[in-house]
């Protein structure tokens, strides 16, 4: 049976498989991000999982952005060492395979759309909610990468021209509401504070207390739910999505991140098209983005 290489870069985990056209899985492996000579392990890596394994016909990558769709170069802001750097080029000279590249989150919501919660769907957004937001759009069944290769990127949406400055340089971006660490700062600056040993004050530990109804955790996912709304909302009057997966970290939280959302969802979205859009939890979680990457190689192997 014929064969894809799929390929998920990210700041702190590489993992590679071979995936047939069902999706199947046949080999696989995953190592840590090294801090220097990232190549060199993915090398390693993409070695391990190929040899003595079927053939491939293509190789997919979703990688960490920004990124330059028109050079086949990447720029991951958490992998220092690369910059400007050629992965394209440097996988398909050291593969051999046809190379297609896109973001780590667009990966995702390909995804989604190809084996997990968007399955069947006409026209999907994908959002990841991590350390940051990223996002990746499906429309009639065709990844929307756009001419650089960053369509997508909703976490920089502003939902408030007035509101807080973005570490991007914007004002009022999804991810300075949303994202983990900014759910978790803003709950300790007005009065949050995790128990006594129960270590970092992050999202998981947010939402732990969320859900035993600490009223600023609470009020924390609430907030950061009605940015997500708002991003949500102007995205499906924009491009027209009719689902919605949300993956990442922070969709861990489930029901105090899930029902806020619904809810305010239903307040800001007003023409019928828009609210129509359907919300669902990732079924594939860290598992997305690479059946992201295999989909992407074999619409370049057919």
């Amino acid at each position: 049976m014929a064969h894809v290489l799929a390929i998920d870069i990210g700041g702190t985990k590489l993992a590679a498989a071979l995936v047939d056209e069902d999706g199947s899985v046949s080999r696989s492996g995953t190592r840590p991000t090294p801090r220097t000579d990232v190549m060199a392990a993915l090398a390693a890596l993409i070695a391990e999982v190929t040899d003595g394994g079927p053939p491939a016909l293509a190789a997919g990558i979703g990688c960490a952005g920004p990124l330059d769709l028109a050079t086949g170069t990447v720029s991951p802001v958490n992998m220092p060492s690369w910059r400007g750097f050629p992965l394209r080029d440097e996988v398909r000279e050291l593969t051999g395979l046809p190379t297609v590249l896109a973001g780590d989150a667009q990966c995702f919501a390909l995804g989604e759309h190809w084996l997990g919660a968007g399955r069947g769907s006409t026209s999907l957004l994908g959002i990841v909610v991590s350390t940051g937001i990223g996002g990746g759009l499906v429309i009639d069944g065709v990844p929307l990468l756009g001419p650089t290769g960053n369509a997508g990127h909703v976490g920089h949406m502003s939902i408030d021209p007035y509101g807080e400055r973005c570490t991007c340089g914007g004002r009022g971006c999804v991810e300075r509401y949303a994202s983990g660490p900014n759910l978790a700062r803003w709950a300790l600056e007005n009065g949050w504070a995790p128990e006594a040993g129960a270590g970092q004050a992050d999202a998981r530990l947010l939402a732990r207390a969320a859900v035993a109804g600490d009223p600023v955790a609470v009020a924390a996912f609430e907030r950061g739910a009605r940015a997500l709304a708002g991003m949500i909302a102007s995205t499906a009057a924009a491009a027209e999505v009719t689902t919605v997966v949300v993956g990442g970290g922070v969709s861990a939280a489930g029901k105090v991140l899930f029902e806020p959302l619904e809810r305010a969802l239903d307040d800001v979205a007003g023409l019928a098209f828009v609210r129509a859009v359907r919300v669902r939890q990732s079924t594939l979680g860290v598992r997305a983005s690479l059946a992201g990457a295999a989909n992407l190689a074999w619409r370049a192997a057919s």
